[in-house]
């Protein structure tokens, strides 16, 4: 368990640092360079599927090398060059390449990670182990939109600022603020332990050629989350949809941290009720969940409704996030671990990209004749 802790603190700070910064990117490139929603969608859309793309052959070399710790430390070190990327963009441009650097960075790290997560679980609890690092991942999460909450606040107030163009140094202030949790993240490293494995030295066949033998039920899963994610969007749009219903750029900010509370909370009991109940269980409870989110944000009118949407919308990451991975890990082959963890997450990402696109088309096309 005090591996998974410390895995969990790195997440925690580099979570701090990428939640500072990223429910504003949305408003910093409408503030500072006339970016529509369709365009916020194009951005997130490849910034997600660019990463994704990587998680898979992250995966790969883990299981091949068997060097979990470096490679993880190598894409969490990536969010130090992010910030500063976001500092020196001139124009929409430069947040895209931003934005890839930062997903690019998650596309390396997350496969390691997970693989040492689901080492270090003790006994039965590999749902237990999940959702201790992911709750303190979205406390993080919390932790960081309420520090951008605060400051954009306080540096509003402070200069008697609000309008989008007053509000681009405030944005710029924060970037660079945000660089400080990246550095103790990378410090936490000191004290994670890595399970030493000796290296394969016969010749390993790639990794696509065993697909046909996998368990029947790894490649239902990952067809149902491509499916799935088809569904889905980035939560830029959620973000959008709140500030289109009336809220300002300060309360939107609010919106977002009670989701990742909320996450946070209950990311721990829902994976210990995998553990008793079946992830399967779980897992569908969530999706059904998440179908109802998605309808009260196509619907909802008034600020009561947003905040309970908001809260919901936290409860189906605490009930999938951390099990969807417990479940890779335990039906996937003991030396594909790592790749099939990443293969889930290229899965979503490649599904993303189309989703997000044509969600922000969608939002644009509503926009106009609204």
């Amino acid at each position: 368990m005090r591996n998974i802790v410390f895995l969990g603190l790195i997440s925690f700070f580099m979570d701090v640092s990428s939640e500072m910064v990223y429910p504003i990117i949305p408003l910093y490139l409408t503030a500072a360079f006339g970016a529509t929603p369709a365009l916020v969608g194009i951005i997130e859309g490849i910034a997600e599927s660019t990463a994704s793309l990587l998680k898979v052959f992250s995966g790969y070399v883990t299981d091949k090398y068997k060097k979990k710790k470096p490679i993880a430390f190598a894409g969490y070190a990536t969010g130090f060059l992010y910030k500063l990327a976001l500092l020196f963009a001139g124009s929409w441009a430069g947040i895209l390449t931003a934005r890839v650097i930062d997903r690019l960075g998650k596309g390396i790290r997350t496969a390691p990670r997970d693989v040492m997560v689901s080492e270090s679980a003790e006994g039965d609890t590999m749902g237990k182990a999940f959702g201790v690092h992911k709750a303190l991942d979205m406390a993080g999460s919390a932790l960081g939109i309420l520090l951008s909450y605060m400051l954009l606040r306080g540096l509003a107030v402070g200069n008697g600022s609000g309008s989008g163009s007053d509000m681009v140094g405030t944005y710029r202030f924060i970037f660079l603020i945000s660089i400080v949790p990246t550095v103790l993240a990378l410090l936490m490293f000191a004290f994670v332990k890595e399970k030493k494995e000796p290296r394969q030295t016969k010749k390993r066949e790639k990794f696509w050629t065993g697909f046909s033998s996998l368990d029947g039920r790894l490649k239902l899963y990952l067809m149902i989350v491509f499916l799935f994610t088809l569904g889905n969007s980035s939560n830029t749009f959620l973000l959008l949809r709140a500030k289109s219903a009336g809220f300002d750029d300060t309360n939107v900010i609010l919106l977002y941290f009670l989701y990742n509370l909320t996450a946070s909370v209950l990311a721990v009991p829902f994976g210990k009720l995998s553990d008793r109940a079946g992830r399967k269980s779980v897992l569908t409870c969530g999706y059904l969940l998440f179908s109802a989110v998605y309808a009260g944000f196509a619907f909802a009118s008034s600020a009561p409704a947003f905040i309970v949407i908001f809260a919901v919308y936290g409860v189906f990451t605490a009930m999938t996030a951390g099990v969807e991975r417990a479940l890779i890990a335990e039906i996937a082959p003991a030396r594909l671990k790592g790749t099939m963890l990443g293969l889930h997450s290229t899965v979503s990402g490649i599904a993303l990209l189309p989703a997000s696109v044509i969600c922000g088309f969608l939002r644009f096309e509503s926009s106009i004749h609204r």
